[in-house]
Protein backbone atom coordinates (compact mmCIF):
# COMPACT_ATOMS: atom_id res chain seq x y z
CA UNK A 1 0.00 0.00 0.00
CA UNK A 2 2.88 2.37 0.98
CA UNK A 3 4.53 1.52 -2.58
CA UNK A 4 1.10 2.38 -4.23
CA UNK A 5 0.79 5.64 -2.42
CA UNK A 6 4.50 6.48 -3.20
CA UNK A 7 3.87 6.13 -6.83
CA UNK A 8 0.86 8.09 -6.70
CA UNK A 9 2.72 11.26 -5.28
CA UNK A 10 5.34 10.62 -7.94
CA UNK A 11 2.61 10.97 -10.63
CA UNK A 12 1.00 13.60 -9.36
CA UNK A 13 4.05 15.71 -8.63
CA UNK A 14 4.71 14.84 -12.06
CA UNK A 15 1.71 15.76 -13.40
CA UNK A 16 1.66 19.13 -11.58
CA UNK A 17 5.47 20.02 -12.78
CA UNK A 18 3.97 20.12 -15.92
CA UNK A 19 3.01 23.49 -15.49
CA UNK A 20 -0.80 22.87 -16.76
CA UNK A 21 -2.99 25.04 -14.46
CA UNK A 22 -6.67 25.72 -14.53
CA UNK A 23 -6.13 28.44 -17.59
CA UNK A 24 -4.50 25.38 -19.77
CA UNK A 25 -7.07 22.63 -19.06
CA UNK A 26 -8.94 25.24 -21.70
CA UNK A 27 -11.51 26.26 -18.95
CA UNK A 28 -10.98 29.28 -16.53
CA UNK A 29 -14.38 28.86 -16.15
CA UNK A 30 -13.62 27.08 -12.54
CA UNK A 31 -15.89 29.42 -9.72
CA UNK A 32 -14.99 29.39 -6.67
CA UNK A 33 -17.39 27.72 -3.72
CA UNK A 34 -16.14 28.90 -0.22
CA UNK A 35 -15.55 26.70 2.19
CA UNK A 36 -18.64 24.81 3.45
CA UNK A 37 -17.84 22.76 -0.02
CA UNK A 38 -14.53 22.07 1.10
CA UNK A 39 -15.65 20.98 4.68
CA UNK A 40 -18.40 18.53 3.86
CA UNK A 41 -15.93 15.90 3.64
CA UNK A 42 -12.25 17.60 5.18
CA UNK A 43 -13.30 18.90 8.54
CA UNK A 44 -10.47 18.11 10.44
CA UNK A 45 -8.11 20.10 7.58
CA UNK A 46 -11.16 22.64 8.17
CA UNK A 47 -11.18 23.26 11.98
CA UNK A 48 -6.99 23.47 12.05
CA UNK A 49 -7.29 25.68 8.62
CA UNK A 50 -9.47 28.51 11.03
CA UNK A 51 -7.33 28.92 13.43
CA UNK A 52 -4.77 30.23 11.25
CA UNK A 53 -3.70 33.42 10.07
CA UNK A 54 -4.82 32.68 6.43
CA UNK A 55 -8.12 32.18 7.76
CA UNK A 56 -8.28 35.74 9.03
CA UNK A 57 -6.52 37.17 6.52
CA UNK A 58 -9.10 39.59 5.34
CA UNK A 59 -9.19 40.59 8.97
CA UNK A 60 -5.76 42.48 9.08
CA UNK A 61 -6.84 44.72 6.38
CA UNK A 62 -9.37 46.68 8.61
CA UNK A 63 -8.18 50.09 10.44
CA UNK A 64 -6.03 49.45 13.36
CA UNK A 65 -5.62 45.92 12.95
CA UNK A 66 -1.91 45.15 13.50
CA UNK A 67 -0.85 48.43 13.73
CA UNK A 68 2.70 47.66 14.78
CA UNK A 69 3.43 45.60 11.49
CA UNK A 70 1.42 47.84 9.09
CA UNK A 71 3.74 51.00 10.26
CA UNK A 72 6.92 48.85 9.96
CA UNK A 73 5.93 48.39 6.48
CA UNK A 74 5.47 51.90 5.51
CA UNK A 75 1.43 51.32 5.48
CA UNK A 76 -1.21 53.48 7.21
CA UNK A 77 -2.26 51.55 10.03
CA UNK A 78 -5.41 53.77 10.23
CA UNK A 79 -6.33 53.11 6.79
CA UNK A 80 -9.06 50.65 5.42
CA UNK A 81 -7.79 48.19 2.88
CA UNK A 82 -11.00 45.92 2.28
CA UNK A 83 -11.44 47.50 -0.65
CA UNK A 84 -8.08 47.43 -1.91
CA UNK A 85 -7.62 45.30 -5.37
CA UNK A 86 -3.81 44.86 -4.53
CA UNK A 87 -4.85 43.92 -0.98
CA UNK A 88 -7.78 41.79 -1.68
CA UNK A 89 -5.69 39.72 -4.15
CA UNK A 90 -3.71 37.64 -1.04
CA UNK A 91 -6.31 38.82 1.71
CA UNK A 92 -9.03 37.01 0.14
CA UNK A 93 -9.69 33.75 -2.31
CA UNK A 94 -10.10 34.78 -5.15
CA UNK A 95 -10.59 37.91 -6.07
CA UNK A 96 -10.62 39.37 -9.94
CA UNK A 97 -11.39 35.31 -10.80
CA UNK A 98 -14.69 33.89 -11.95
CA UNK A 99 -16.60 33.18 -8.89
CA UNK A 100 -13.76 34.70 -6.27
CA UNK A 101 -14.29 37.57 -3.86
CA UNK A 102 -16.00 40.60 -4.76
CA UNK A 103 -17.24 42.02 -1.49
CA UNK A 104 -17.91 40.95 2.50
CA UNK A 105 -21.44 42.06 1.61
CA UNK A 106 -21.29 39.68 -1.54
CA UNK A 107 -19.01 37.04 -1.05
CA UNK A 108 -18.62 36.80 2.44
CA UNK A 109 -17.72 33.02 2.43
CA UNK A 110 -14.49 33.91 0.39
CA UNK A 111 -13.09 36.68 2.80
CA UNK A 112 -9.51 35.05 3.84
CA UNK A 113 -7.26 32.57 2.32
CA UNK A 114 -9.07 29.52 2.37
CA UNK A 115 -8.64 25.90 0.69
CA UNK A 116 -9.40 27.22 -2.59
CA UNK A 117 -6.56 29.83 -3.13
CA UNK A 118 -4.29 26.95 -2.83
CA UNK A 119 -5.94 24.13 -4.39
CA UNK A 120 -7.56 25.53 -6.93
CA UNK A 121 -11.67 27.06 -7.37
CA UNK A 122 -13.71 23.90 -6.83
CA UNK A 123 -16.78 24.28 -8.33
CA UNK A 124 -16.01 21.44 -11.01
CA UNK A 125 -13.79 19.06 -8.30
CA UNK A 126 -16.73 18.82 -6.23
CA UNK A 127 -18.79 17.50 -8.54
CA UNK A 128 -20.77 14.21 -8.16
CA UNK A 129 -18.40 12.11 -10.92
CA UNK A 130 -15.29 13.57 -9.26
CA UNK A 131 -14.43 14.66 -5.42
CA UNK A 132 -17.55 14.00 -3.57
CA UNK A 133 -19.53 12.21 -0.63
CA UNK A 134 -21.24 10.14 -3.00
CA UNK A 135 -17.95 8.82 -4.63
CA UNK A 136 -15.49 8.06 -2.49
CA UNK A 137 -13.49 6.19 -4.99
CA UNK A 138 -12.48 9.25 -7.19
CA UNK A 139 -9.22 9.41 -9.61
CA UNK A 140 -7.28 12.21 -7.71
CA UNK A 141 -5.74 12.42 -11.94
CA UNK A 142 -9.32 13.17 -13.00
CA UNK A 143 -9.78 15.81 -10.02
CA UNK A 144 -6.66 17.44 -11.04
CA UNK A 145 -8.04 17.86 -14.54
CA UNK A 146 -10.63 19.71 -13.61
CA UNK A 147 -8.63 22.26 -10.98
CA UNK A 148 -7.87 20.56 -8.38
CA UNK A 149 -4.18 22.15 -7.52
CA UNK A 150 -2.46 18.91 -5.72
CA UNK A 151 -0.02 18.88 -4.21
CA UNK A 152 0.20 22.46 -3.38
CA UNK A 153 3.91 23.74 -3.46
CA UNK A 154 5.91 26.65 -2.22
CA UNK A 155 5.59 27.85 -6.49
CA UNK A 156 1.74 27.84 -5.90
CA UNK A 157 2.09 30.40 -2.89
CA UNK A 158 4.98 32.81 -4.26
CA UNK A 159 3.52 33.07 -7.17
CA UNK A 160 -0.73 33.94 -5.40
CA UNK A 161 1.46 35.91 -2.48
CA UNK A 162 4.40 35.65 -0.56
CA UNK A 163 6.17 37.08 -3.28
CA UNK A 164 8.20 41.14 -3.62
CA UNK A 165 4.73 42.29 -4.74
CA UNK A 166 3.85 42.34 -0.38
CA UNK A 167 5.18 45.18 1.73
CA UNK A 168 5.63 42.52 4.04
CA UNK A 169 7.31 40.34 1.76
CA UNK A 170 10.49 38.46 3.70
CA UNK A 171 12.41 35.51 2.37
CA UNK A 172 9.40 32.97 1.86
CA UNK A 173 10.46 29.03 3.29
CA UNK A 174 7.37 26.56 1.80
CA UNK A 175 8.43 23.50 4.23
CA UNK A 176 8.35 25.44 7.08
CA UNK A 177 5.27 28.09 6.59
CA UNK A 178 3.48 24.80 5.73
CA UNK A 179 4.06 23.29 9.02
CA UNK A 180 3.07 26.76 11.11
CA UNK A 181 0.93 28.50 8.42
CA UNK A 182 -1.63 26.17 6.75
CA UNK A 183 -3.50 23.28 8.54
CA UNK A 184 -2.71 20.42 9.93
CA UNK A 185 -2.10 17.64 7.05
CA UNK A 186 -4.29 14.79 7.64
CA UNK A 187 -3.55 11.41 5.81
CA UNK A 188 -7.31 11.04 3.83
CA UNK A 189 -9.55 7.86 5.16
CA UNK A 190 -9.50 6.93 0.95
CA UNK A 191 -7.01 6.51 -1.33
CA UNK A 192 -7.26 7.86 -4.94
CA UNK A 193 -5.14 6.52 -6.85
Amino acid sequence: MLKTLGIVFLLIVAFCATGLSQEDDGNADYNYIGTKGCKKCHIKQYKSWAKTKMASAYEILKPGERAEAKEKAGLDAQKDYTTDGECLACHTTGYGKAGGFVSLEETPQLAGVSCEMCHGAGSEYVKEQYMHLKNKNYKLADVVKVGLVSPVTGDTCTELCHNEKSPFFKAFDFKERKEEGTHEHFPLKYVHE
